[in-house]
């Protein structure tokens, strides 16, 4: 698992990792069930506070993203298959209307944002 913390961006350090972690699991990077490292392990191998580890593990369990068993540890959350498409299906969108936006403020035309769209989905 690969989680590259910003000292330098906005964002606060355990939000970082959340919408890190949610990106691995909806890209299905990580697996239904696949353990998780500990909060511990987290927070050494991020070296950041024990404390900001577990607020993430605690946003993450609390969207239904990881369970927390005790004794045993967090793991991702088996997901129903169609609950997942459309939490991907949001994401996608989310970031679609981002970049209408900005391309609305560069005055790019539809068109050219579709043509920009369609050349950027083949070249990926």
């Amino acid at each position: 698992m690969n989680i590259i913390i910003s000292n330098s961006s906005p964002e606060p350090i355990y939000q970082q990792i959340v919408n890190q972690l949610k990106r691995l699991i909806l890209n299905g990077e990580l697996s239904e069930t696949e353990a998780l490292p500990s909060i511990r392990s987290l927070a050494k191998e991020l070296q950041i506070s024990v404390i900001t580890s577990k607020r993430a593990y605690e946003d993450l369990e609390r969207d239904g993203y990881i369970e927390t068993v005790p004794g045993k540890g967090s793991f991702v959350a088996a997901q129903n298959k169609e609950l997942l498409r459309e939490k991907r299906l949001r994401v996608v969108e989310e970031k679609v209307s981002e970049a209408i936006t900005v391309a609305k403020i560069a005055g790019l035309s539809q068109q050219e944002l579709l043509e920009m769209f369609t050349l950027l989905y083949e070249d990926n």
